[in-house]
Order: structure tokens, then C-alpha cells, then sequence
């Protein structure tokens, strides 16, 4: 495990190592198997150090950047870190009370019908103590989430109306979500959720901290591709910056993909299948290209 030494509190990098250890000590294969890798780097140290902070504090973690700038990545590495177990929520418009807490469903035992509640997400996370993670939190109906503010907020209670008991947050559960705002089918987040939670800015990757990630999730380990697949990115983003791409062109998810394919494809197929052919704008594609002949000969 990385050591933050540098960056966190002494205090709370000892909190940070001694409860990875117990943790860690203590879960059964089945829980261990749950726990993220580690992977996510970002030239602003801040980053990583400021949700680490937050989540030894007890608080709630909101990652907020664009679509592929490694919110999802991020929170796998901080449960990695924490040797926490993730459980996860990928929102919907048809998300509902039952997807989060759980349902109750008939099953049989010696010829016997019994009526059992299977829990959700938020209830084993709950009550194992374990992280949650709520993926494109403001893509949700908005009097959905409320549910959780119980949850969010010092009580950790949320009384489940399947059953009638009141659920209680063990010890180290947290947590952790992410949005994308300004999207197609997102709705703007609930002012009193949003209160519940530390935000933190996840901007894509760049630099030497996009090369070191290429290097070591790429299976193109060629270093001058994967040093030019790194130039390109910032040429994206710079034009995504500026309005002429859209965000999802972006993508650090789908350059990775592209970087992937270009072990067996030409360079720039690779990019049109990863990449450019996801896009419905004739003048991003073409955007997209050029850029693409300016790099790769």
C-alpha cells in the first residue's frame, strides 16, 4: 500500500494503517473479495489526500468531474486503501427504495413458505461497516435518495419500511459517490443531499500521472505510443475545454481503450473504434481525426 506520510497528518496516516491492518486481519474471503485495487493517479496530490482526510473523519466523500476523469477508479483505490469492502449503487431513473435497502421475496424451507427480506446495497454496507458507493448520484428521480439522508448524516439510521426496523450503521461504514453535472438525464443534485457530503473536483488525468497509469494498466506497453497516446489525451481535453469537443471525447476510460487496441490495431483505427465512432457530432469526428493524423504517422 501507498504510504501518504507526506501529505496526510501523522495522526491520521497512523489511523489509516492501523485500521487497514485490524480490517484487513478480520474479513473473510468472501469480504476481501470486495476490496478495489489501487490504480488512480492525478497530478494534484490534493486529490487523494483531501478524501483520505475526509473519510478517516467519519465524513461522506461526493467525487464530481466529467464522464471518464476516474471517479469510479478513485473510489476503488480508496477502498483499497482502507481495506474496506465497496458496495455498489449504479443509479438510474428506475432506481427505487428496493434496489437500495433490499425486497422481500418468498422462499421455502422443509415444505415451509416463508416470507424473507434480502438486503440491498445500503443495508449490507450498513450494517457489515463497510464503504457505499453511489454511482451517478444526480441521474436518480429526485424524491428517491432522500431515503438516505438518515444515513448521510451523524444519526447513520435509516428506518426501512420493508420491515419496520431501524437499520444502524456499524462502525467505518462510509459513503462515497460520484456525479456528472451538466449531462442528458441528470437532474441537479437535492440541496440537503448535497449538504451530507465533502466535495471533491476529479478533473481528468494528465501529464506524467496519465503516463505512469498507461504504463501500468495498458496492455500497449510500447513507451514512445504510450507517451504520444498521452499528448493526445491533452489535446482533447484542451479542446474540450474550449467547447469544441464534448467531455465524453475525453474520456481517460475510452483513451485507455484505444491505447489497448493499438497492440494489434493501427494507432488510429484504434482510436475511431474506441473513441471517435462513440461520437454523433460530424465535426468532433473530423476533430478527432486530425488531431489523430497530427500525432500518430
Amino acid at each position: 500500500m501507498e504510504n501518504y506520510a507526506h501529505e496526510l497528518a501523522a495522526s491520521l496516516q497512523a489511523r489509516l494503517d492501523e485500521q487497514r491492518k485490524q480490517r484487513l486481519a478480520s474479513y473473510s474471503a468472501e469480504e476481501q473479495a470486495m476490496i478495489g485495487s489501487e490504480g488512480y493517479r492525478a497530478h494534484d496530490h490534493a486529490i487523494l489526500n483531501d478524501a483520505i482526510t475526509a473519510l478517516l473523519m467519519g465524513k461522506n466523500v461526493l467525487l464530481k468531474g466529467p464522464t471518464g476523469s476516474g471517479k469510479t477508479k478513485l473510489a476503488e483505490h480508496l477502498s483499497a486503501l482502507f481495506g474496506q469492502p465497496l458496495h455498489a449503487v449504479n443509479c438510474s431513473v428506475d432506481l427505487d427504495a428496493e434496489a437500495l435497502l433490499g425486497h422481500k421475496t418468498i422462499t421455502y424451507e422443509d415444505g415451509q413458505s416463508h416470507i424473507t427480506f434480502i438486503p440491498g446495497p445500503v443495508t449490507k454496507a450498513a450494517l457489515a461497516g463497510h464503504f457505499l458507493y453511489i454511482d451517478e448520484i444526480n441521474v436518480s428521480k429526485p424524491e428517491t435518495l432522500p431515503i438516505l439522508n438518515g444515513m448521510l448524516d451523524y444519526r447513520r439510521t435509516i428506518a426501512n419500511p420493508f420491515t419496520g426496523e431501524v437499520i444502524k450503521a456499524a462502525e467505518g461504514f462510509n459513503v462515497i459517490a460520484a456525479i456528472n453535472e451538466g449531462y442528458i438525464g441528470t437532474v441537479p443534485l437535492n440541496e440537503a443531499l448535497k449538504n451530507r457530503f465533502v466535495v471533491i473536483e476529479v478533473p481528468y488525468i494528465q501529464g506524467d500521472a496519465l503516463l505512469t497509469m498507461l504504463r501500468q494498466q495498458s496492455q500497449q506497453q510500447d513507451e514512445a505510443m504510450l507517451q504520444t497516446f498521452v499528448q493526445f489525451s491533452s489535446d482533447l481535453v484542451s479542446q474540450a475545454q474550449h467547447g469544441h469537443l464534448s467531455e465524453e471525447a475525453a474520456s481517460i476510460r475510452a483513451l485507455l481503450d484505444a491505447c489497448d487496441l493499438s497492440l494489434y490495431l493501427p494507432p488510429k483505427r484504434a482510436i475511431l473504434r474506441a473513441i471517435t465512432d462513440k461520437l454523433e457530432d460530424e465535426r468532433e469526428k473530423a476533430l478527432i481525426k486530425n488531431i489523430a493524423d497530427t500525432l500518430f504517422v
